[in-house]
């Protein structure tokens, strides 16, 4: 699977100057929070802004899967959250279910999407912090994990090895200015500071049998 990784810029400035990367043909295009901003519900809806729309064009003209990061505004309640669109069209909305000291408004469920490139399962920003939210999309099928952040630092890398590590399933992290990404085996395969970058990411399925033995009382018949 071809990722392309775009942490600096908006989309409809990628958009304009995707023919120079044609040759790439990514699999999956992933933005950090920087690719829309702040988009409104009502906005979109009344037509007087068309961020959704760009996205669904652009996976068009893409021929793949496209999320991006933003902050979403419900009439005035604001959530973190992760576009996608594949092919021409709008496959959802993610938002992030945790928030830290009330900064945005919290999400309420995860999802994981159906895309040519695989199942993928989108954590949105401050959700790779908590671990049951990995292991839920890990759990439930996920051939890898996308994170799109706002702000990236050296904790986003550490939490990526190990989540990718103890839950088996390569996680994207990409923010502004900064990408990564971790395999499973715990290593960080692929980071930079460049946008566009551009990393083959291996999606291999390995299952082992784990055995656990623990006290377990049964209630007398």
């Amino acid at each position: 699977m071809r990722v392309c990784l775009v942490s600096q810029g908006a989309l409809g400035a990628f958009g304009a100057v995707k023919d120079t990367y044609a040759e790439e043909k990514a699999d999956i295009t992933v933005f950090g929070f920087g690719g829309m901003g702040e988009v409104s519900y009502e906005r979109e809806l009344k037509g007087e802004t068309r961020f959704f729309e760009e996205a669904a064009l652009l996976s068009k003209t893409c021929k793949n899967v496209v999320v991006c990061g933003c902050v979403t505004d419900t009439r005035g309640h604001k959530r973190k959250s992760a576009v996608v669109a594949e092919n021409g069209r709008l496959s959802g909305v993610s938002d992030m279910l945790h928030v830290i000291d009330g900064e945005v408004g919290s999400g309420a469920a995860l999802r994981i999407y159906e895309t040519k490139a695989g199942k993928m399962g989108v954590a949105v920003a401050e959700d790779l912090r908590f671990p049951s939210v990995i292991k839920s999309l890990a759990v439930c099928g996920s051939d890898f994990i996308v994170c799109p952040c706002d702000r990236v630092g050296e904790i986003h890398s550490v939490l990526a090895r190990a989540h990718a590590y103890c839950y088996g399933v390569p996680i994207i992290v990409c923010g502004n200015g900064y990408s990564a990404i971790a395999d499973a085996t715990g290593e960080i395969t692929f980071a930079t500071p460049q946008s566009p970058a551009f990393f083959d990411l291996c999606l291999r399925k390995e299952y082992h049998l784990v055995e656990t033995r623990r006290r377990f009382a049964l209630s007398s018949l």
